[in-house]
């Protein structure tokens, strides 16, 4: 890393101002995840309260594979999963309010949580639903990664 002088908190501080002053689109991933018994992970945030799948934006170095463990371990306390397929990209700018995100879908089989998220003030839990259970809405418009593996079939998503 060229900064490694810099204080991880300030690197955070311009990482972000970079990212928004660059322009670019930030490159992300998202677990549409379920255990073998068919129930959907979800988490809930801490900054807006909503339901979401687990994931994020990869870090300076990262590939996706990496950046989906990490999520996955860092979210959802999962630390055993089974990657399925790539369910495509989405890249609408209005899906994130935050900045223009390119994220990518990935459906996973996981093991059920085994420990908390580690950091409560972005995650505020993991769980499990079934079907029946799922919320109406997720954040960020995460509802249409969700649909696509709901409704089966091999369709890959470029948007």
């Amino acid at each position: 890393m060229i900064l490694r002088w810099l204080p991880k908190a300030a690197y955070g501080i311009v990482h972000e101002a970079t990212r928004h002053l660059l322009r670019r689109p930030v490159v992300g991933i998202s677990a549409v995840a379920r255990t073998r018994d068919g129930r959907w992970l979800l988490i809930r945030r801490g900054d807006t309260g909503t339901w979401g799948l687990p994931g994020g934006t990869l870090e300076w170095g990262e590939t996706l594979r990496t950046a989906l463990d990490r999520e996955l371990d860092e979210e959802a306390g999962v630390t055993s999963l089974e990657l399925v397929r790539v369910l495509g990209a989405w890249s609408k700018p209005s899906r994130d309010p935050r900045f223009h995100a390119v994220t990518i879908g990935v459906e996973c089989i996981v093991e059920a949580p085994t420990k908390a998220p580690k950091n409560p003030l972005e995650i505020r839990e993991a769980r499990l639903f079934r079907d029946d259970e799922l919320p109406e809405t997720l954040a960020f418009d995460m509802h249409d990664l969700l649909a696509v593996v709901r409704q089966g079939g091999t369709q890959t998503v470029l948007e």
